[in-house]
């Protein structure tokens, strides 16, 4: 593997505050790897012996529910630490990552984990905070399951991943990463016939564009209309 470049992590909060020299221990304890969009880079349950930072592309993660049914519970963007049980107390990890687009990137082993969070005060700091916000995401997508319509956990879950990823372009907003309507339904704990339905008269109505595989948010105000209804 080519030797990579402590710019890589530089302007990464949880390595901003680092010199170049513990960066490049850093980065000399890593392994850079590149995934293929929906291949797994860790399963539910495994044994969490990485963690990792994606480089580039988007990472969902996948929860199973009591009944066996798959819940994507985040979108995780470029930039971001993930997979790190550690930081929860877990031996295993607790959701399943699945690359939503190419992905690249860097792992180490959970062994260093520990001499990460005690050598450098900020990694341990932004990697709190980083647990606190995903805890709060996932709260907030249960409720959501628990309390919204069918048609408003849809509205919502677009309307969340073009403020998280959205790419402007000159019909709307675009859904900066491939996403089928079987992810859709896995988002919203719903079926793919309903995510279907609601997705092709939304289109016929202008309020959004469907096709290969990419989304875009064609009329925000409609979408989040919808998202306020309440059944």
């Amino acid at each position: 593997m080519p030797r990579l470049d402590e710019s890589l992590l530089t302007h990464l909060p949880p390595f901003d505050g680092l010199s170049r020299t513990d960066i490049r221990r850093i980065l000399d304890g890593a392994v850079s790897r590149r995934f293929e969009i929906g291949a797994d880079i860790f399963r539910e349950g495994e044994p969490a012996d990485r963690f990792f930072l994606l480089l580039d592309g988007y990472i969902r993660v996948v929860r199973s529910t009591e009944a066996g049914e798959q819940i994507t519970v985040l979108h995780i963007p470029a930039g971001q630490l993930f997979g790190i049980a550690r930081a929860i107390g877990r031996e295993t990890y607790p959701g399943r990552a699945v690359a939503a687009a190419e992905c690249i990137v860097l792992c180490w082993p959970t062994g260093l984990w520990d001499d990460f969070t005690r050598q450098y005060p900020g990694f341990s700091l932004s990697t709190a905070r980083t647990v606190g916000v995903r805890l709060g995401e996932i709260q907030s997508r249960m409720q959501e399951l628990a309390t919204l319509h069918v048609e408003a956990r849809i509205a919502t879950a677009l309307l969340r991943l073009i403020t998280q990823t959205g790419r402007p372009t000159e019909a709307g907003v675009e859904i900066d990463f491939p996403l089928t309507r079987q992810d859709l339904s896995e988002m919203t704990g719903t079926t793919l016939h309903t995510v279907s339905r609601l997705l092709s008269a939304w289109q016929r109505e202008g309020v959004v564009q469907s096709q290969h595989r990419r989304i875009t948010v064609l009329d925000r105000a409609r979408l989040e209309a919808c998202a306020q209804h309440r059944g």
